[in-house]
């Protein structure tokens, strides 16, 4: 009996810095124990300090790519990242319909940890309608939920109500993060449409510099733990449990001038 691999398909914008996007993606499914498969959405023009270009991929070449994968080797989960475009979401909003793929991990990527908005205002509202739908989980930061859910966040106690309206319409868990907040202890809030129960997340802030791609990453992990057959809670769990350790490990680090990357890698050194 041949072995089988846990694979997973991410669908995202490609960070030069290596420490975001498809580069973040592949780093943490594989440390998550999975087989990483990409369809790169954009090439950005990145590093440490922020995102200077982006030049999107054509659409037939992204459709390429993830029909390429999904017709030969398959998935167990897809995680979607940074769609720039109203086009380039509805291209994959089509392909995940056509594959029927249950566990979507999406991070609705808007706007980079440097400031740089990475979507088209137009695009916001065709993710809304056609791939939360698609998706059995999202993972919002706070702006975003306050685009995705057309209110404030302004302190923790306000995350049960958000998260809830967030799963309203299309009965997704939310997975919503509190990075922003200030303090020293965060909880993030995870959703579970599926049975209707609300878990806490809670962890305390570490103080570093290198936060960059920590959204890229949790997704990922979270993707990376479906595929393995976790269960939507416990993969919330192992996900934030993985990005906490990749948090820590990476802090001391130096690379660069600005924001650097987590260490994905933390469990070899």
């Amino acid at each position: 009996m041949k072995k089988k691999y846990f694979r997973v398909l991410t669908i995202a914008g490609s960070d030069s810095g290596g420490g975001a996007g498809i580069q973040a993606d592949i780093k943490a499914i594989s440390a998550m124990g999975c087989y990483a498969a990409s369809a790169i959405t954009a090439v950005t023009v990145q590093n440490t300090l922020g995102v200077q270009a982006v030049h999107p991929v054509p659409l037939d070449i992204l459709e390429g790519q993830i029909e390429a994968v999904l017709s030969d080797i398959g998935t167990d989960a897809i995680k979607i990242g940074m769609l720039h475009s109203a086009d380039v979401v509805n291209l994959v909003a089509d392909m995940l319909e056509k594959y029927r793929i249950k566990n979507v991990v999406l991070d609705p990527v808007m706007v980079s940890t440097s400031g740089h908005r990475l979507i088209e205002e137009n695009a916001v509202e065709v993710i809304k309608a056609r791939l939360i739908p698609l998706a059995r989980v999202i993972t919002p930061n706070i702006p975003e939920a306050e685009i995705l859910a057309g209110c404030r966040i302004a302190c923790q106690a306000d995350f049960d109500e958000t998260a809830r309206k967030l799963s309203d319409d299309s009965n997704v868990s939310v997975l919503l993060k509190a990075g922003h907040l200030d303090g020293e202890s965060l909880v993030d809030y995870f959703y579970n449409a599926e049975d209707d129960t609300m878990t806490r997340l809670p962890s305390e802030r570490i103080r570093t510099r290198n936060t960059h791609g920590t959204g890229c990453t949790l997704s990922s992990a979270f993707a990376a733990a479906l595929a393995k057959g976790e269960d939507l809670t416990c993969a919330a769990r192992s996900a934030k449990a993985y990005i906490e350790q990749a948090i820590i490990s990476g802090a001391d680090y130096e690379i660069g001038s600005g924001h650097g990357p987590v260490n994905h890698f933390y469990s070899l050194n």
